[in-house]
């Protein structure tokens, strides 16, 4: 026994001296600037798998055995520059490296935000809907890489929109409801206060809301969480505006619990690289916290941006072989300066009000009250004017579009083959013209109002004006080491006013407020109480209604972390109501159109999962999943709101239903000291969407012409792809990345379709029954779904000098690119003569070839960018510099097909000419744009 003691004994005395014996590694990790210390920074040596991470204080301690020697410490974290540091570790000593310095990465990531500006994201100028904003927080390289290479070619992740991602500002929920797009312009120029952000990707979990399938980024704008000191940034550009003013300044927590933080920024430009796009915006930040003891904190936040900028035009390719790529119709000289017709301007101040109740240690409780409103306007020209002529609306004028189908080559080219003079003459006009003619306006409507008529001409605007109010609460408890649970349960009620308003009535008083295509005078009447009114500049006409939605919605959450797996399960419930309320009876549609309709009631269901599986401190697995019943978009449920209460599926019988979407992806994830690499393979299936879309129609039921509202109704969609991101610290000063995303983006059914319009004899003569007409299915199904490329690849280098100079370099390809098909020629209409038979001269090869749908050409695109610091006292001066598209490449971003030949003979015959009347709209990406960013920091 005695025995056994004594070895028990000297067990234990031999341990400890072993362990007294043994090296102690140590030290702590501080800010290069402020010397604050940063808590969570992963210290490695290198070329093990041991690591630690730092405490609150920033330090840090090896509890395990470092090898003798020559080491190196690699000491990284998310956002800011890693840093190597070599060591010398004997036996029996302690290494105590304290204040290793971490330097945030600002000057790059931060400014190349510009490439992200908010007119780019929420461009509807484009017809494409860029996600990048999404992404542009990321510390992933293939995340950063999509949202600053790829942006301006409209890559979108896994290939879907930025409804399917979550935008909130302090925990509150930013999407609109209306489209279920982020409105980036609603805090667009706020770059230094914005700089804060929690991202998620993909399905992972959020501690905020449930997500959608692209993830969630909240951006923090709580005062206290700002770092005292001031920015002052002048930035210069020849992309959307030219100059750019910029001051920023926090408190940092002063006496008595307060903080605040401030910011001013003005953006502007005559003209960005599009002819006559004129920027004009300025942008106001207030945030003020008061923190009441401990636990307790109240957070006051307003946002105000209001903008205004001129868009660009789409154009078919007889316009850019013509006119180049800057080219846009929307504007004419007027008074010496460049007019632009289609003025886009946005003012909704967002006030917010935040309480932060830590209820303990690790239970914390956020509730939050947001208000928003204001208004969004889209200018355009009318050409429709009329006088009451014998007791019926008559006159109009010519569409005043310099690109109108009638005053182009082409149109003279297909119309008088014989007399090519006709189309010379009309080349010429357009090049030395070419743009909207605003005295042609003002005569016209002069000389008819001083003979007693009204406006032929007038400048309107489509309007939008939100009222929207959103309360929501967020609850996030630390059961123990291993557990976190998020739950909130949000509440959102809007009402949305849409109308039309007159700007200019160019020299007249007074516009008829009647449909001018109407064939009867009691269904031309756009508000049948109030007949044939005149309407005056700062009066609403054509339309006004408002949109009434109510939503509830809430979600719990647990999230798992162990040793070797960490994994997450959450659950989400969504009630959304939405209603239409008429304010103008219309004449076309008297009984459906006035008061409130019937509320449209949807159910969201949400299930996902997820679990990362540590193979070693290098290799890890990670595998999410999920599925979602949402409601569709305010947007796409009414199918023509503005004349009526008509719900998608009410006139085919079928109905509205939910949204389906079905996600899951795979990854696999390698890091170490010098290289962190990222694979991932994922499918995405959406079921039962909808697209509405308005648009002129040639070639319905035969030879006829008709204004219908299209609706696809059941669209199922399929995305399936991989991707790669690898970067390499190969030297401490140079890191090479590589990225790769490679998709395949589908229509996956033959969804329904109906056309409506207004019930007349001349929609009757194309074969619609009191306004309808069902066209049974499209055929769809394998047509590649429209929206940036579908595959794009990535290289470059960065070079970071220890003398705080950089440079950077990417080439970038881009290739699967397609034109948004018109489903309705992909339906029965497209085979159909006037008397109901297959045309009698269709020719299937011929067809199908008409129908084969356009890929764009591939491309290269080279961006440079680089950037010098400089400390001077207590003060940094940051200089940035940008080049993207540097060798000038010509190449199309997006495009869609006219529904001016919706059928086989009429589609032939135009195909058929060297330069069709109706041939596809595109848009081009800008040529070589610069950006010069300096900025002056305190």
């Amino acid at each position: 026994m005695k025995k056994h003691l004594f070895i028990f004994l000297f067990g234990i005395f031999s341990a400890f001296a072993m362990h007294a014996q043994q090296a102690i590694v140590k030290g702590s990790v501080t800010e290069a600037v402020s010397y604050e210390p940063i808590p969570e920074v992963t210290v490695t040596v290198e070329g093990t798998d041991l690591n630690v991470v730092t405490d609150e204080a920033g330090e840090f301690q090896f509890l395990e055995s470092v090898p003798l020697g020559e080491q190196v410490l690699v000491v990284s974290k998310s956002g800011y520059i890693s840093k190597r540091y070599p060591i010398v570790v004997n036996q029996g000593q302690t290494v105590d490296i304290t204040d290793m310095t971490l330097e945030k990465v600002v000057d790059s990531a931060d400014l190349f935000t510009i490439t992200l500006s908010d007119d780019e994201l929420n461009d509807d100028g484009t017809g494409l809907d860029n996600i990048s904003g999404l992404l542009q927080s990321s510390q992933d390289v293939f995340q950063r890489t999509a949202a600053f290479e790829f942006s301006s070619s409209f890559f979108r992740v896994r290939g879907l929109d930025s409804e399917n991602g979550s935008v909130l500002i302090n925990g509150i929920e930013m999407n609109k409801t209306y489209d279920g797009r982020p409105q980036w312009s609603d805090w667009g120029g706020l770059n230094d206060v914005l700089r804060n952000q929690e991202l998620t990707t993909g399905l992972q979990p959020s501690n905020y809301n449930f997500g959608g399938v692209l993830g969630t980024t909240n951006m923090i704008v709580r005062a206290s969480k700002y770092r005292e000191g001031g920015r002052i940034t002048y930035s210069a550009s020849n992309r959307s505006y030219t100059n750019r003013v910029m001051a920023s300044y926090a408190s940092g927590l002063l006496d008595g619990g307060w903080s605040y933080a401030i910011m001013a920024g003005r953006r502007w430009g005559k003209e960005g690289y599009q002819e006559a796009t004129l920027y004009d915006s300025n942008s106001f930040f207030a945030s003020v916290e008061k923190q009441f003891g401990e636990k307790h904190s109240l957070n006051f936040t307003s946002i105000y941006t209001p903008n205004r900028r001129g868009k660009s035009s789409p154009n078919t390719q007889e316009v850019y072989d013509l006119k180049g790529i800057k080219y846009n119709e929307y504007w004419g000289w007027y008074d010496g300066d460049k007019r632009n017709s289609r003025i886009k301007e946005i003012e909704e101040p967002i006030l917010m009000l935040n309480h932060y109740w830590d209820i303990s240690s690790k239970t914390k409780l956020n509730t939050n009250v947001a208000y928003q409103f204001g208004k969004i306007g889209n200018s355009r020209l009318d050409w429709n004017g009329t006088d009451i002529v014998d007791g019926f609306p008559e006159g109009g004028g010519a569409n005043p579009s310099p690109t109108y189908y009638q005053k182009l080559p082409s149109y003279f080219v297909r119309n008088f083959p014989d007399n090519l003079e006709y189309a010379y003459g009309a080349q010429q006009e357009f090049l030395n013209n070419g743009q909207i003619n605003w005295n042609d306006l003002y005569f016209a409507n002069i000389s008819n109002a001083s003979t007693g008529g009204n406006a032929v001409y007038a400048l309107y605007e489509d309007r939008n004006d939100d009222s929207q109010l959103t309360v929501n609460t967020i609850l996030s408890s630390e059961i123990n080491e291993n557990i976190l649970l998020n739950a909130s349960i949000n509440y959102k009620n809007l009402k949305s006013e849409n109308f039309a308003e007159i700007i200019d009535l160019f020299g007249a008083s007074t516009y008829l407020d009647v449909d001018a295509f109407a064939t009867d005078i009691e269904s031309a009447q756009n508000d049948m109480l109030n007949p044939n009114r005149l309407a005056g500049e700062g009066d609403k006409f054509k339309y006004n209604y408002n949109f009434l939605a109510n939503i509830l919605s809430g979600y719990a959450q647990a999230q798992f972390k162990y040793n070797k797996v960490d994994f997450y399960v959450a659950g989400s419930y969504t009630n959304t109501t939405y209603q239409r309320e008429g304010l103008y009876q219309n004449g076309a549609f008297p009984n459906n159109s006035l008061g409130k309709g019937r509320e449209v009631k949807f159910t969201g269901l949400g299930a996902k999962g997820g679990l990362t599986y540590k193979l070693s401190g290098k290799h890890l697995i990670d595998v999410n999943g999920g599925y979602l019943t949402k409601a569709p978009t305010l947007r796409n449920t009414f199918a023509n709101s503005r004349e009526n209460h008509d719900v998608v599926g009410d006139r085919n019988g079928i109905g509205i239903t939910e949204e389906k979407i079905l996600s899951t992806d795979v990854s696999y994830i390698y890091r170490s000291p010098i290289v962190k690499a990222k694979l991932t393979g994922y499918y995405t299936k959406i079921e039962d969407a909808n697209e509405i879309s308005f648009y002129y129609a040639d070639g319905v039921g035969g030879d006829n012409a008709v204004f219908v509202q299209e609706v696809l109704q059941g669209i199922d969609k399929k995305h399936i792809g991989a991707e790669l991101g690898i970067e390499a610290q190969v030297l401490p000063t140079l890191k090479l990345k590589g990225v790769a995303s490679v998709g395949q983006f589908t229509y996956d059914n033959n969804p329904n379709l109906y056309l409506t319009t207004e019930p007349n004899d001349e929609s009757q003569i194309a074969g619609f029954t009191n306004g309808y007409r069902d066209y049974g299915t499209s055929n769809l199904k394998d047509y590649k779904i429209a929206g940036g490329p579908q595959q794009a690849y990535s290289v470059g280098f960065e070079y970071r000098d220890p003398n705080y100079w950089w440079f950077g370099a990417t080439v970038n390809y881009f290739t699967n690119t397609y034109v948004d098909v018109n489903p309705l020629t992909r339906t029965t209409n497209f085979t159909t003569d006037s008397d109901g038979n297959v045309f009698n001269d269709y020719d299937e090869d011929i067809a199908r070839e008409l129908l084969k749908q356009e890929e764009f050409d591939d491309y290269f695109t080279v961006n440079l960018t680089g950037g010098k610091s400089w400390k001077i006292g207590d003060y940094y001066i940051g200089l940035f510099a940008s080049v993207n598209n540097l060798l000038d490449e010509v190449y199309k971003t997006g495009g869609f097909e006219q529904g001016r030949n919706a059928n086989y003979r009429q589609l032939r015959d135009d195909q058929a000419l060297d330069t069709p009347v109706f041939g596809s709209k595109y848009w081009y990406a800008r040529g070589a744009t610069y950006f010069v960013n300096l900025n002056f920091r305190f």
